[in-house]
């Protein structure tokens, strides 16, 4: 076998950023899975540079020289980005391989630009490329095994890429963990909800705590988990049994279902000083937040008094929504989320727009087939800078509007002081503040604000939302050019736009069928 140079690039940020907010976090968002493919690689005897992309530095000083073969991690909203690298690696002879997210949801896409397109993948599925990686174009081989692997590098060993990423951090300083895969959830908006629930191995998840506290006098853990603590005691016996009492930091995405008072008691006990809950939508999901039929007021009110009771044992809480569900009609949903602000004043909210990302959710399909998808380039596909999916119930201007109304509400200093005020840590309410007067408040309105004025004000950008026109409107075009700089110069043609038909069409590629 032939010792390759491989390259492992983490798209963390889908362009230079130099927000606080991208300062304090960015490097904290490192993936798991491009850890987990320099550890395999190295294994399999080749040589691995990994470099982790957070927006700050100059990413093509930073990229790897020289190299074979190169893998790509990249979320939908870096896909441009990931085309570009490619098609300029591929000039310099390498061999290039997408994974991530975007592999994921838009496979038949990432073909056109990567000689390897992977899902779910193991070992041996990287064992198998590089054995004897190969030229495929003009369209590549897409590669997905049937489940998650169930068995992982644990944290000594990729602790030095670990650690290389954290030094890039300036205050926190995150380490991810997974302890399961999948979702036992079937919401259908969610990208895990066809993924089988799967539990990783406790033993090595018991290692990886008992490491970490040679490493820091506090370590601080996210776990990766779509939904942690779903076998809750199992989870949580087996931290109280490889690590001190409350010797760790945890940050969690749970259910509200999964949060009862004796569980929270458990999770402060155990260091858990951070929990995501998703509520999502205040006319549907009532499994997730455990409150059955009751629907918008009535639910919020459940809601707030279970976040509020969270609050009391965690000390941050962000409750995730997602504006522009076919269930939401007229100004009510916003409301109800105004009035969750004001009954709920420590949480922070994080809101989303609806997002079909491709074959990611079983949704997606139904918005394609009724032609609700707009042609977006994947460097928007976030969760706010644009929504793909036309609205079912509102126009676009009315949509904005509540979306703007309802931003303004959460980010007015009123609210901001009443977040401070409601948090007892000094770090809880710096964090609340920062995030509230970056990108993800302040910005977001200024953001939005602006699309609302061009959808009246640009006869173009109007008809590119109705869906009348697939013309790219100049303010997205220009946006897109500015962030990719001076790799907009290698972006392939025809890479702005992807085939919308993502559930029809089969792609045959040179060295094999493409699975769908």
């Amino acid at each position: 076998m032939k010792k390759l140079r491989v390259g492992i690039i983490d798209l963390i940020s889908k362009s230079p950023n130099s927000s606080l907010y991208a300062r304090a976090m960015y490097a904290n968002l490192m993936g798991i899975m491009p850890q987990v493919v320099a550890v395999w690689a190295e294994e399999l005897g080749h040589e691995v540079t990994l470099v982790a992309y957070t927006g700050r530095e100059n990413l093509v000083a930073e990229l790897p020289q020289d190299v074979d073969v190169v893998f790509i991690s990249a979320f939908t909203q870096s896909a441009q980005l990931a085309y570009a690298l490619s098609n300029r690696f591929r000039h310099e002879g390498a061999i290039t391989i997408l994974g991530g997210p975007h592999a994921r949801a838009y496979p038949m896409d990432g073909c056109k630009y990567f000689d390897y397109v992977l899902g779910f993948t193991h070992k041996s599925t990287i064992k198998n490329i590089l054995d004897g990686p190969e030229q495929h174009r003009p369209l590549g081989v897409h590669i997905a095994e049937k489940i998650q692997p169930i068995h992982l590098p644990g944290v000594e060993e990729r602790w030095k890429y670990i650690e290389a990423t954290l030094k890039k951090a300036p205050f926190l300083k995150i380490v991810p963990l997974v302890a399961s895969m999948g979702c036992p959830y079937t919401c259908s908006f969610c990208v895990d909800a066809n993924v089988p629930y799967q539990q990783m191995e406790f033993e090595g998840l018991r290692k990886d705590l008992q490491f970490l506290l040679t490493k820091f006098k506090r370590p601080l853990v996210v776990w990766h988990d779509p939904n942690f603590g779903v076998k809750f005691d199992e989870i949580l016996s087996m931290i109280e049994d490889a690590i001190p009492t409350n010797s760790m930091d945890f940050i969690a995405e749970n259910s509200l279902s999964l949060l009862k008072e004796d569980n929270l008691k458990r999770l402060q006990k155990n260091g858990f000083n951070a929990l995501l809950p998703g509520i999502e939508s205040w006319f549907d999901l009532g499994g997730k937040s455990k409150t059955g039929q009751r629907q918008g007021m009535d639910k919020m009110r459940d809601v707030s008094d279970h976040v509020n009771m969270i609050m009391r044992y965690i000390p941050y809480v962000q409750t995730n929504f997602v504006f522009g569900m076919d269930s939401d009609f007229g100004a009510e949903p916003f409301e109800v989320t105004k009035a969750f602000v004001d009954r709920t004043p420590g949480a922070f909210p994080g809101y989303s727009l609806l997002t079909a990302f491709g074959q990611a959710a079983p949704l997606n399909e139904s918005y394609y087939n009724d032609n609700r998808v707009l042609p977006f380039p994947h460097h928007f596909l976030n969760n706010h800078h644009a929504m793909n999916v036309k609205p079912r119930n509102y126009e676009w201007p009315e949509f904005y509007d509540h979306v703007i109304d309802v931003s303004k509400h959460t980010w007015s200093w009123k609210a901001i002081g009443r977040r401070w005020s409601a948090n007892n840590r000094y770090q809880v309410k710096l964090m609340n503040f920062m995030r509230a007067v970056s990108q993800e408040g302040f910005g977001r309105i200024k953001y939005h604000s602006t699309i609302r004025r061009l959808l009246d004000e640009d006869k173009q950008f109007r008809a590119f939302f109705e869906g009348e026109s697939g013309i790219l409107p100049k303010f997205y075009m220009d946006m897109l050019k500015r962030d990719l700089g001076e790799m907009w110069e290698w972006l392939p043609e025809g890479a702005i736009y992807h085939d919308g038909d993502v559930y029809q069409k089969k792609i045959v590629a040179k060295a094999g069928k493409l699975a769908v």
